[in-house]
This record gives structure tokens, C-alpha cells and sequence, in this order.
């Protein structure tokens, strides 16, 4: 017999389809909640509901009430929000045919660009990284997934003031930067201007394409002018001929307990989103 909470996230996410009136999970969380108000003036355990005839006792299931069932986009909220991952589909999957319009390159087609070849590039981010480095210079790592695979992106320290928070504080992100070769197989993007993609979408829906292609121009020429003026961050030494950047990465590993909202990608231990 699973808490209501329990039950009411597993009837989301599909778990408990098999209740379901017809297979609608917005029938089965009314049935659950009523279920779980009928126990309750039967004197069953606080908290705690039965499903299915078998365990019902002496309480019947309600008849369905035949609500609208989750849309496609309420069942993948779900799923984020129940179990942190997107089950049923990629997120990015609604966006592909935007970023085609942006001309976007996808993970997977991204070894063909040549190395210094400016790119667009996007994705659910899927870490941040701040590592300390000994120049004491700040640079901002991130992971991109499209749903064809991963694109690493770094945001240097010249970049910071029209990036950094955009880059920490946003899901779905459009990155345009440069192409950087390493190897036959190795490259990343280096960062030169960075949008929170839900906002472009949003604008597309509203304003259309043109109204997209002007934003992006906007902040394009916004981040030129950061960076053309950008000084360099505050540092600390911490070994003789070590530098810092102020803001690095210095916290000991662990979880923390004191941020409460859940996020849906990795971040090493201090950095700020």
C-alpha cells in the first residue's frame, strides 16, 4: 500500500497505467485522491491508500470521470519532474525542426565542421564545470545534449559577463563559439554568446523567425562588446606561482543540503549553477 505522494507519482509517470480507467493517469490521480479520502474516514493508516479490487476492502473505486488525459508535453513534465529524466522522449526532440530553421549543427554532424569554423550548437545542459585553474584565469566548461549525442562547451573569462549567468542558470541553451580541434575525434565549442533556448522558442511562437534572428543578433553584438572591455577577474594564490580565479571551483565534494530546488544537471562541487 504506497503513500498517496508515492502513488500520485507513479500514476504520472505511467507506472499505474493498468488502474487506469481507460488508461487516463488524470482519472486515476482523481480515483487515487479519493480513494485516499474514503480510507481515511474508514479509519485506515494515515497516508496510506490500496489500488486495485483486490485490496480495496470495503472501499470501492470511484467510477471515472472521464477528464482530458496529460498531454504529451504535461506526461514528459512528469516524468522530469517524478523521475529527473525524460522517459517517453528526448526533451529536445520538440525543438530540432526550430534549430534547422536557426541552421544549428546536431551533435552528430558536429566533427564535420572545420576547426575555427563558427557554429550554433544547442541543448539540455548536462553539467557545469569551474575547475580551478593554476593562470588563475575563470573558464566555464558545460556539456550540451541534442538527443544525437554530447557537445562540450567552454566560455572563457573574456565572455563571462554576458554568459556566465545565462550558462547557470538556464536548462536549454543555443551556444554560438568556434570550433576547436584537438584531435581527428576531439573538439569542443568555445563560447562566444549563449541564449536560454525556452525564451527563443517562446519568441518564435510570438514573434517568428525574424523576430528570433534579431535577438540573436542583439546579443551577438552585446557579447562582442563585453568581451572587447572585458578586465580579468579577482585572484587568490594558493602555492607559490599558483594563481586562481576568485571564483573557481574550491568547495570539498558533497551534496547541498541548503538548495532545495532540484535541477537536472550536474554541477561540480561550488560552482554556481
Amino acid at each position: 500500500r504506497p503513500p498517496r505522494p508515492v502513488a500520485e507519482g507513479l500514476a504520472r509517470v505511467g507506472a499505474l497505467d493498468a488502474f487506469a480507467p481507460g488508461g487516463n493517469r488524470r482519472d486515476l490521480l482523481l480515483q487515487i485522491a479519493e480513494l485516499h479520502r474514503a480510507q481515511r474516514a474508514a479509519g485506515a493508516r494515515e497516508g496510506q491508500l490500496a489500488l486495485g479490487e483486490a485490496t480495496l476492502g470495503e472501499v470501492a473505486a470511484p467510477e471515472p470521470a472521464r477528464l482530458p488525459d496529460l498531454d504529451r508535453d504535461e506526461r514528459l513534465g512528469a516524468e522530469l519532474g517524478v523521475l529527473g529524466l525524460d522517459a517517453s522522449r528526448h526533451l529536445m526532440s520538440d525543438h530540432h525542426a526550430f534549430l534547422r530553421e536557426l541552421g544549428a549543427r546536431s551533435a552528430r554532424t558536429l566533427h564535420e565542421a572545420r576547426h575555427g569554423e563558427t557554429v550554433l550548437v544547442a541543448g539540455a545542459k548536462a553539467a557545469t564545470q569551474t575547475p580551478p585553474i593554476p593562470s588563475g584565469k575563470r573558464v566555464i566548461f558545460t556539456t550540451l545534449d541534442d538527443g544525437t549525442g554530447l557537445v562540450d562547451c567552454a566560455f572563457f573569462e573574456d565572455v563571462h559577463a554576458a554568459c556566465a549567468h545565462t550558462v547557470f542558470h538556464s536548462w536549454l541553451l543555443l551556444v554560438r563559439g568556434v570550433v576547436q580541434r584537438r584531435g581527428p575525434r576531439s573538439l569542443s565549442v568555445v563560447g562566444a554568446a549563449v541564449w536560454n533556448l525556452a525564451e527563443l522558442v517562446e519568441l518564435r511562437r510570438t514573434g517568428g523567425l525574424d523576430a528570433v534572428t534579431d535577438r540573436l543578433a542583439e546579443t551577438a553584438d552585446a557579447a562582442a562588446d563585453g568581451a572587447a572591455d572585458g578586465k580579468p577577474g579577482r585572484t587568490i594564490e594558493t602555492a607559490p606561482g599558483v594563481r586562481m580565479n576568485a571564483w573557481a571551483d574550491l568547495r570539498t565534494p558533497g551534496d547541498d543540503t541548503a538548495r532545495g530546488v532540484r535541477k537536472m544537471w550536474h554541477s561540480s562541487p561550488g560552482s554556481a549553477g
